[in-house]
């Protein structure tokens, strides 16, 4: 099966808080971006709320409940409790734990499985008792030991951060031995019984290459490159390009 796309909906509402404004509205977007075939949609309600707002979250499950049934809502964060309030309050389809300090500009580096092994133990039990499919954030180091962790600790799934793939557009050599050790990484979790998603600075140019490699690649999450185009397409036709990109037949 095709890669499933997920649109990251927070560099949308990174432009929206520029102005004390409702526009360009989040949940408009979104409806456009499922309209268009996407899966899902993800954000990453940060603790300053500087990109999707903690009040986003009700629209979106909304929008999701009553107007695409089957797709899923994708909330990712560093599991602290304000985080897990709105997980439990909102209940998506899906949970990515992400080890982000609140002071980066983005998401930019895996778990340390090894050292971070209880508290995700914690966490993730406490998802799972949600009925909430879990995601790990790993880096694409191919470590079957870390690996095994994750899978350990009731993970369903790891995202791979693609984020040093992402940067070598211009260094086709260096891609070409990052996107091995991706695969080696997503050959291992699939080995080990975890799904594989992957996401940051994914675009339409480098994701036909990653999706070869990693034929059995169940999501990708995309929001920077994703909206960047959409200033150029429409945020409609951009998404019919990332699903292309991803091998779906749209």
């Amino acid at each position: 099966m095709p890669a499933k796309l997920s649109v990251n909906l927070n560099a949308i509402a990174m432009l929206r808080n520029r102005r004390d404004l409702p526009w360009p509205s989040v949940t408009h977007l979104g409806r456009i971006a499922l309209e268009a075939g996407a899966s899902g949609i993800t954000v990453h309600p940060r603790p300053d709320q500087r990109h999707v707002r903690f009040s986003d979250l009700a629209p979106i499950r909304t929008l999701i409940d009553g107007e695409f049934s089957g797709t899923e809502f994708n909330i990712e964060g560093f599991p602290e409790e304000n985080f897990m309030r709105l997980v439990e309050e909102h209940r998506p389809e899906q949970v990515t734990l992400v080890p982000d300090d609140p002071s980066q500009a983005t998401s930019d580096h895996g778990w340390d499985f090894r050292r971070n092994h209880n508290l995700l133990g914690n966490i993730v039990g406490r998802l799972k008792k949600l009925g909430l499919r879990v995601s790990v954030f790993a880096d694409g180091d191919p470590d079957r030991e870390a690996l095994t962790i994750a899978r350990d600790i009731g993970a369903d799934r790891i995202e791979l951060y693609t984020g040093p793939y992402g940067g070598c557009f211009d260094d086709p050599a260096e891609g070409a031995r990052i996107l091995d050790l991706l695969g080696e990484t997503a050959d291992i979790a699939r080995d080990l019984g975890l799904a594989v998603n992957a996401g940051h600075d994914l675009t339409v140019a480098n994701l036909p290459a990653l999706v070869a490699r990693i034929p059995h690649l169940a999501e990708v999450s995309i929001g920077h490159g994703l909206t960047g185009d959409a200033l150029e397409y429409g945020m409609a036709e951009t998404v019919r390009r990332f699903c292309r990109a991803c091998g779906q037949d749209i």
